[in-house]
């Protein structure tokens, strides 16, 4: 699934199930939750804290697809076609860094 293929089927499934975008601001909203949720299973899979009984981090996938899915609703919902905005990211980056890695002596 390419990028604008996914921005079209977060679309259909808010039209046909989700009656609306929540705002633009509950979308801002509940991506930090999401990234936060994400952040809690990383700080105790690969940091120093640990799980609670019960608890092991299998839906550290889960987690990345939520941040992805209301990623694209706020794009989908501020008009910003994220295939264009992702490849334009990797020419600045690229413009801006093509040297800077591969001169840096702590990598």
């Amino acid at each position: 699934m390419t990028i604008e293929e996914a921005q079209q089927q977060v679309d259909l499934w808010i039209q046909t199930y989700g009656v609306r975008y929540f705002s633009e601001l509950t979308n801002m909203a509940i991506l930090t939750e999401e990234v936060g949720e994400l952040a809690r299973i990383i700080a105790r899979k690969y940091g120093d804290q640990s799980f609670k009984s019960g608890e092991n981090g299998d839906n550290m996938a889960d987690e990345m697809a939520d941040i992805l899915w209301v990623l694209i609703c706020l794009a989908n919902q501020t008009g910003v076609n994220l295939t264009e905005a992702f490849m334009q990211n990797i020419q600045k980056k690229t413009q801006r860094d093509s040297e800077r890695h591969l001169n840096n002596p702590k990598l």
